[in-house]
Parts: structure tokens; sequence; C-alpha cells
């Protein structure tokens, strides 16, 4: 969990945290989080499996609203 934690640090460090939790409370983020295997996600964490992490990724990116999102997950991130 060292690494997350770290990872949130460095977003609240860029101040990209209100952003990125803006996104996650808009409707496509809503949307995204209710088709996710919340299950198979923190297995996938826990175990480091990113295989079964880019698996997962592709189910959401898949779609229109997940396209939608990275798109503005892109644009907060300044990529």
């Amino acid at each position: 969990m060292a690494n997350w934690d770290a990872l949130g640090k460095e977003l609240e460090r860029r101040g990209k945290t209100g952003a990125l939790r803006e996104l996650m409370d808009s409707a496509d983020g809503r949307r995204l989080a209710r088709t996710l295997d919340e299950k198979a996600l923190e297995t996938a964490l826990r175990r480091g499996d990113g295989a079964e992490l880019a698996a997962l990724l592709q189910t959401v990116l898949g779609t229109a609203e997940g396209q939608r999102l990275k798109q503005r997950v892109e644009e907060v991130m300044g990529r």
C-alpha cells in the first residue's frame, strides 16, 4: 500500500487530487465504477498482477464512458 500512498501524496503535491476526484464523481466515473469487478480489482492489486489489471482496464477503456474519462484524465494530468 505504500506505493499507493506515495502516489496519492505526489498527486496532492501537484494539485491534481481535486480534479481527479471530480472525474470519479462524474456521471461517466460513477457508471464505470459500477462496471468494475471490485473483488477482482482488489485481488489483482494485492497480487501485483499486471496482466489481470490490464484486462480489467481494457473492459473499462473499451466503453465510450471509459474513453471519455481517459481523455479527461490525460487533460488533467497535462498530457
